[in-house]
């Protein structure tokens, strides 16, 4: 399978689910097996197992002990495996369609980028939760996010501003207030680090993202895109 089918309805809510934070408490195994069958190769193995492929990708799903997933474990396994399937090559302005409109939705835990004018696409997702490698100790408590180390910036921040260069106009959406806004941040950044690219930026938006699904952020999007912008002279 070289192309993820888009998603919409049960399989569009089911992916969502996996990545919602805070977790879900009310996602179903049937449903994660529903759209694995969907976007994967599955094989039932002669132990009862599941075994998932996904772009290269494998995951090995025991016999549910539970109707729901309630293990944390079990929902992070997931998002692990959906991440590593779907990483979506970080393009360069000549392979890249840099009239699009994108947009970046930004907290502590994750980005996702999207291109605004596609239904049911599959953000493209990038963490700063990665190896230990990629932290800092630091001795102020204002760095911290969340009682954990906040990771040093250019391991989270570049590897975005690497996805977004073949964007052409960029819309932000974010979560917050001053520090603890990582929209802000990220803003600040990329003005210090990548001027041009920042200069791309038409907007920025504080959202309650964890009570919007992607289709509800798309639809932000689009009626942002769609309202008319000053003419410079």
């Amino acid at each position: 399978m070289n192309q993820t089918p888009p998603l919409s309805g049960s399989h569009l809510r089911t992916y969502n689910a996996i990545f919602q934070h805070p977790a879900a408490h009310n996602l179903q195994w049937h449903d994660v097996h529903s759209l694995f069958r969907h976007i994967a190769e599955v094989v039932e193995e002669p132990n009862g197992n599941l075994k998932v492929t996904l772009h290269g990708q494998v995951l090995v799903l025991n016999p549910p002990r539970t109707k729901d997933v309630a293990d944390m474990d079990e929902l992070m396994a997931l998002r692990h495996f959906l991440q590593r399937a779907e990483p979506a090559a970080p393009v360069t302005p000549t392979d890249g369609d840099t009239s699009a409109h994108w947009l970046l939705v930004i907290d502590h835990h994750e980005a996702r980028l999207f291109r605004s004018e596609v239904h049911g696409a599959l953000p493209q997702r990038l963490t700063p939760h990665e190896p230990d490698r990629y932290f800092r100790h630091e001795q102020n408590s204002q760095n911290l996010a969340r009682g954990k180390e906040r990771p040093d910036p250019n391991s989270f921040f570049e590897p975005i501003a690497q996805a977004l260069q073949a964007a052409g106009d960029i819309l932000i959406f974010g979560s917050g207030t001053g520090s603890s806004n990582e929209m802000v941040q990220f803003h600040a950044w990329l003005t210090k680090h990548h001027p041009a690219l920042a200069g791309r930026i038409i907007g920025s938006l504080v959202i309650d993202e964890y009570h919007l699904t992607e289709a509800q952020l798309l639809a932000k999007a689009r009626e942002f895109y769609a309202q008319p912008r000053p003419v410079l002279t």
